[in-house]
């Protein structure tokens, strides 16, 4: 029987994993249907810039083939080997990583010794803790445009929020919902903000005052959320949304006094070496925030920030628990569980990316770009900056990458803005809200399907905990929106 030590520190839920399952399958056949349905066409497109873009006015009606209906079950192995295989390819290795890293620092105690820490000096000052750790995950998003590489901090999210008195739901919500929000509440988000003004004709992060005030206003919003749940159930744990599915861990890190004490009974050398363990990792930790920042502003190494990060993370990892004195076979040990209790994860993952494939190679996605865009236009301002948002919203379902759906829309958009009545930069800000928000409820992508996958939060309770928090961000999103088009929201 294999030792309990070795068991994975983070591992996929089998109930989320079921449910996820469950939901991505029907979409993927719900996709599959809409491809023998609406009529197949195309727009030309040519390289503007090095990237790929529609040209205006070229739409036509094809007849080719209709996809088979065998391809809608194959295509969770044909993404592998399609446009995208190399960004599934490298998702699936950073979520690995990830899952190794932290079962390495879990096991080699150097988690415990940095929670301890934390907790002991914020014990009093809880909430405002949360309040940094919300304001620091949502400036990454809306700054640095930072959105999977922060799941590589997750996991340490959410082992204080056990030891605060909290629940997996706020270590989330203080983390990846957070890192969303900042990604939709944009200011200077290169990949939201800065691809989007450029192909709409806009100066580089002009607008920036407005889209300011609307940081602040989502931050105010989501705070309050987290923190009137948090307060709630501090005071009577029951009334969690997870309550008896994370008992296990919330029992585990709930007294900070007994980690203490765990680590009060090792030796002195133990000790050092655990203190040494900490600081190396901490200079790893320093460094991928480091190459985070960077890469905003680098376009070359943005490109390889996910597997830098899965390397550096590995690479901490192992030499940290090393100096711990976690033998070389233990941490192989340990790493081939991590490797386990994370496999589930990659068939989500998998299935979510093949609902993009299907919806492309179907020849259905410019059908829908096309009778959009003339919705839009033979409307009124009002409506059509709703109604641009919405297609947006749509899109995030299939086209999860910013800068894909990026050329695929605002290309068709920026110049019906000006003959429908509202500003380009007003539709700059439809296409950031819309962008988003859905990140962290659309089961397609793949972020979501992690983040829940290192917890025992299903997609079901997921739901069901932030479905008033997202109606809530339409409802603002749009109220933004209406204000954008009535003052002219520009420079133009």
């Amino acid at each position: 029987m294999r030792n309990k030590r070795e068991e994975a520190s983070l591992k996929i839920n089998k109930r989320t994993f079921i449910v996820a399952f469950v939901i991505l399958f029907l979409l993927m056949m719900t996709v599959g249907i809409l491809t023998q349905v609406i009529p197949t066409g195309s727009f030309s497109r040519e390289i503007v810039d090095g990237r790929e873009t529609i040209v205006e006015g070229s739409y036509e009606l094809t007849d080719g083939a209709r996809l088979p209906v065998y391809r809608w079950f194959t295509a969770p192995v044909e993404v592998l080997f399609g446009s995208d295989g190399m960004v599934v390819i490298v998702i699936i290795f950073f979520l690995l990583a990830v899952g190794m890293a932290f079962s390495l620092l879990e096991k080699s105690d150097i988690m415990s010794l940095f929670i301890s820490r934390v907790v002991k000096r914020f014990s009093k000052r809880k909430y405002l803790l949360m309040a940094v750790i919300v304001f620091f995950f949502m400036l990454l998003g809306a700054v640095l445009g930072t959105f999977e590489e922060n799941i590589a901090l997750v996991p340490i999210i959410l082992a204080l929020s056990y030891c605060l008195g909290w629940d997996s739901l706020v270590g989330l919500g203080m983390s990846m919902l957070a890192s969303c929000f900042g990604f939709t509440a944009a200011v200077t988000n290169p990949f939201s903000i800065a691809i989007v003004q450029k192909i709409a004709g806009l100066p580089l992060y002009s607008g920036s005052g407005y889209r300011i005030i609307i940081f602040f206003v989502y931050y105010a919003v989501l705070f309050a959320f987290l923190y009137l749940y948090a307060r709630r159930i501090e005071k009577d744990p029951a009334k969690s949304k997870v309550y008896g599915d994370d008992a296990a861990l919330r029992e585990k890190y709930r007294d900070p006094k007994s980690l203490e004490q765990m680590l009060s009974r090792k030796t002195p050398d133990e000790h050092e070496k655990l203190r040494k363990a900490s600081l190396v990792f901490g200079i790893f930790l320093v460094l991928i925030l480091v190459l985070i920042v960077t890469a905003s502003f680098v376009s070359a190494l943005s490109d390889l920030m996910l597997p830098v990060l899965g390397i550096l993370l590995l690479a901490g990892g192992i030499v940290a628990s090393g100096i711990a004195g976690i033998s070389a076979k233990r941490e192989l040990r340990i790493i081939g569980s991590a490797a386990l209790g994370i496999a589930p994860a990659i068939v989500l993952i998998l299935m979510a990316m093949s609902v993009k494939l299907i919806i492309s190679v179907g020849g259905i996605m410019d059908t829908i770009l096309y009778h959009t865009a003339n919705a839009i236009s033979s409307t009124s301002p009002y409506l059509g900056i709703l109604l641009l948002y919405a297609v947006v919203l749509l899109l995030e379902l299939f086209v999860g990458s910013s800068s894909a759906k990026a050329f695929l829309v605002m290309p068709l958009v920026a110049p019906l803005s000006d003959l429908v009545g509202f500003t380009r930069q007003t539709s700059v800000l439809a296409y950031s809200f819309g962008d988003g928000f859905s990140n962290m409820i659309y089961p397609t992508n793949p972020v979501l399907l992690i983040c829940l996958g290192l917890t025992v939060v299903s997609y079901a309770r997921w739901m069901k905990w932030t479905i008033k928090l997202q109606l809530i961000s339409l409802v603002i999103a749009c109220v933004f929106l209406l204000i954008g088009v009535a003052i002219n929201y520009g420079p133009f």
